[in-house]
């Protein structure tokens, strides 16, 4: 007999509008709206009391103030929400057996097994209350016997609740729910569901595989499953210790800040590249420093994750800055840490999907022709000096 799964789904409730809250508690209870205040400014969350107003997150910040003139804008907490995140991150780290990171302020725990001690509903109620007095931040959970049905009823405990659906009872649960609740059913498929008159998951249930197939392909099966509340996919394990880094030793001792500076740009452009093709998004950033006498230092800092090169070529500038003791460098070394699904949103405050479109350009470009077929105008000095120079056997770069 198969073991029976157990899987708890945690959401932090409006997430940034709670940590802005905390940070200013004069603006509870108001319509308030996190994002940015450009032109091209979206809400990238907003306050229950705002949502009364028909307002939603990645609306155009134009269109919400529209909607709700008296509405208070704020954006200037980026760095908290990472503090907070991570806050909540290591208190479900110090108890759950196996978790996953969905996002910045969502978690899945696999408690499976864990029956045989304790009850799992209960285990799951005491470290929502551990998160709660720790950190005040409000936050929701469900506890089902996969990701699919938890989440989804996370979002029917909402907000500041928490529900167990009792393994057996996942169709009955879902059936009553709008077939959109259902995750991946976006926009597009709900049209097409509506249209075979299915409005509810209790209609997908009742739907035949084969037609299923026949409209959806392959997604049809999953749809069939799903409306049946069968979900398997697994809680995968989060690792805070991976890391991306490279650095250099350089053949002679180096002062020329303009030289440095063009390398220090031409390392986190790299580092950022392979950040990026496997789809992470880093929460810190370090630099390495090694003088002629041998003595090495380094210094990092937190960051709202991102994996944008001018985001983080900006901060190992100001590491390096902070770091350099005005002396001769022997080696040099960017590292990204705290590395995350991209499911994290990264520059919450602005339209990113051109800059993110640019990005990807550029990266097909380098997939096509070379890493540094591409490159920033800052990185191109020491780019020049390293093709100009026969390889040295002293000098390495760390994969």
């Amino acid at each position: 007999m198969s073991q029976q799964r157990y899987i708890a789904h945690f959401d932090l409730d409006a997430f940034f509008v709670s940590v802005e809250c905390i940070n200013d508690p004069s603006l509870k209870g108001k319509p308030l709206l996190v994002g940015g205040h450009s032109e091209r400014g979206v809400v990238a969350a907003c306050s229950y009391e705002a949502r009364r107003y028909g307002i939603h997150s990645a609306m155009p910040m134009k269109q919400a103030l529209k909607l709700c003139p008296h509405a208070t804008v704020v954006g200037n907490a980026r760095g908290e929400y990472s503090k907070y995140s991570r806050w909540v991150t290591e208190i479900i780290a110090a108890k759950a057996p196996l978790f996953e990171k969905a996002s910045i302020d969502e978690f899945y725990l696999d408690l499976s097994g864990m029956d045989r001690f304790y009850d799992p509903y209960q285990w799951t109620i005491d470290l929502r209350d551990e998160i709660i007095k720790a950190t005040t931040l409000p936050i929701s959970f469900a506890l089902a016997s996969n990701k699919m049905v938890s989440k989804i009823a996370t979002q029917e405990a909402k907000p500041n609740g928490y529900i167990q659906v009792l393994p057996g009872m996942e169709q009955a649960f879902l059936a009553p729910l709008a077939v959109n609740k259902i995750p991946g059913v976006g926009e597009h498929t709900y049209q097409h569901l509506k249209e075979m008159g299915v409005f509810t998951i209790r209609d997908l249930s009742k739907q035949p595989l084969a037609d299923l197939e026949k409209r959806f392909g392959k997604y049809g099966a999953d749809l069939y499953d799903k409306s049946r509340g069968i979900h398997t996919s697994e809680v995968v394990p989060y690792h805070e210790a991976k890391s991306i880094s490279t650095e250099n030793t350089f053949e002679e001792n180096k002062m020329d800040l303009d030289f440095l500076m063009s390398e220090l740009v031409r390392m986190t452009e790299r580092v950022a590249y392979e950040l990026r093709q496997d789809d992470k998004t880093a929460g810190c950033i370090a630099v390495k420093i090694r003088y002629g006498d041998f003595e090495t230092t380094s210094r990092q800092t937190t960051i709202p994750y991102t994996f944008y090169d001018d985001e983080l070529i900006a901060k190992a500038k100001e590491l390096f800055h902070k770091l350099w003791r005005k002396e001769p460098i022997r080696l040099l070394g960017v590292r990204l840490s705290e590395l995350t699904g991209e499911a994290i949103q990264t520059n919450l405050f602005e339209n990113t999907q051109k800059k993110t479109e640019l990005y990807k350009a550029i990266d097909d470009l380098k997939n096509r022709f070379g890493k540094y077929s591409v490159t920033k105008a800052g990185a191109q000095a020491s780019l020049d000096r390293r093709t100009e120079r026969k390889a040295d056997p002293r000098e390495k770069e760390e994969e």
